[in-house]
C-alpha cells in the first residue's frame, strides 16, 4: 500500500515537471516571435512616417526580394558573398590560431610579434581596400585577403589570450609527472583555449561582415555589397533594405551553425555557446 501512495504522489510531480518544460519550450519558441513580429510592427510605423523613399515597408521590401530572386541576383550575391567570407574566415582560423599558441606560450615569439600586431590591427581593412585592388586585382583575392585580414588578429589575440589564462599549477603538474612541451599543449594547454578559439572564430565571423560590404562596394561586380551599392546608384531603397536583412539572416545562420556544431563537437572542452 506505501508503495502504492508513493507511486501515486510522484505521478502528479513528473506531470508538472512535464508541464514545466513544456512551458519552457513554448515560451523559448514565443518569444522570439513575438519580438520579431515588434520589430516588424515598429519598421511598419517607421516607412509609414517617412515614406518609401527612405524607408522601405516590410511588403515593398518583400516584393523587392522576390524580384531579385526571380532573375537569380539575389541567390548569385549570397552565394558570391557567402564564399569570400568562409574562405577568408576559414584562413584566418587556420594561421590565427597556430600564431596564438606561440604567442601565448613562447614569451621571445610574442616580443617579436606584438609590436606588428598592436600596429595592424588597429588599421580598418576598409584603409586597404585600395592597395588590395592594386596588388591583388578586382578578383576574389582581393576580398579574401581583406576578410582575412579582419579575422585573423581577432583569433590570434584570443587564442593567445587564453593560452596564458591557463593555471601555471596545471602545467607545472604536468610537468613534474614528466610531461614534455608537446605533451603539456595537446593535453592542458589546447583543451584549456578551445573555449577562447571558438569566442574569437564567432567575433571574426562578425567583423567579416563588416568587411564584405566595403570589398565589394569597391571591387566586386557581385555580392551583397555590391548589390547594395548598385541599388543606391539606381534609387532602389527597397534593394538596399533587402541587401541590409540578408547580411544579417546570414550572419544570424552562420554563427548559430557554428554556435551549434561548436557546442556539440567540442562540449568536453567546456565550451557553452
Amino acid at each position: 500500500m506505501t508503495v502504492v501512495t508513493a507511486e501515486a504522489s510522484a505521478s502528479p510531480r513528473t506531470e508538472r515537471h512535464a508541464l514545466r518544460n513544456a512551458a519552457r519550450g513554448l515560451r523559448s519558441v514565443l518569444l522570439p516571435v513575438v519580438s520579431v513580429l515588434i520589430g516588424i510592427g515598429i519598421w511598419q510605423l517607421l516607412s509609414m512616417k517617412y515614406g518609401a523613399s527612405l524607408v522601405a515597408s516590410p511588403s515593398a521590401t518583400l516584393d523587392a526580394a522576390r524580384e531579385l530572386a526571380s532573375d537569380g541576383t539575389l541567390t548569385n550575391s549570397i552565394i558570391a558573398s557567402s564564399r569570400r567570407i568562409l574562405i577568408g574566415w576559414g584562413l584566418g582560423l587556420v594561421v590565427g590560431v597556430p600564431v596564438g599558441l606561440l604567442l601565448g606560450q613562447i614569451p621571445l615569439v610574442r616580443q617579436l610579434l606584438d609590436p606588428y600586431i598592436e600596429f595592424f590591427r588597429f588599421i580598418p581593412p576598409v584603409a586597404f581596400v585600395t592597395l588590395a585592388v592594386v596588388w591583388l586585382g578586382i578578383g576574389e583575392s582581393s576580398k579574401v585577403v581583406l576578410i582575412f585580414y579582419t579575422a585573423v588578429f581577432i583569433v590570434t589575440l584570443n587564442t593567445s589570450a587564453g593560452v596564458m589564462a591557463v593555471s601555471e599549477s596545471k602545467i607545472r603538474a604536468a610537468a613534474s609527472l614528466g610531461a614534455n612541451r608537446r605533451q603539456i599543449l595537446r593535453g592542458i594547454v589546447l583543451p584549456s583555449t578551445v573555449p577562447h578559439i571558438i569566442t574569437g572564430a564567432r567575433l571574426a565571423m562578425g567583423n567579416s561582415f563588416l568587411t564584405i560590404v566595403s570589398a565589394e562596394i569597391v571591387a566586386a561586380q557581385v555580392g551583397l555589397g555590391s548589390l547594395i551599392w548598385t541599388s543606391r546608384n539606381y534609387g532602389r531603397i527597397d534593394w538596399v533594405f533587402v541587401g541590409i536583412i540578408m547580411l544579417g539572416i546570414l550572419g544570424f545562420v552562420f554563427d548559430r551553425v557554428l554556435r551549434i556544431v561548436a557546442s556539440r563537437v567540442l562540449r568536453r572542452y567546456g565550451v557553452r555557446v
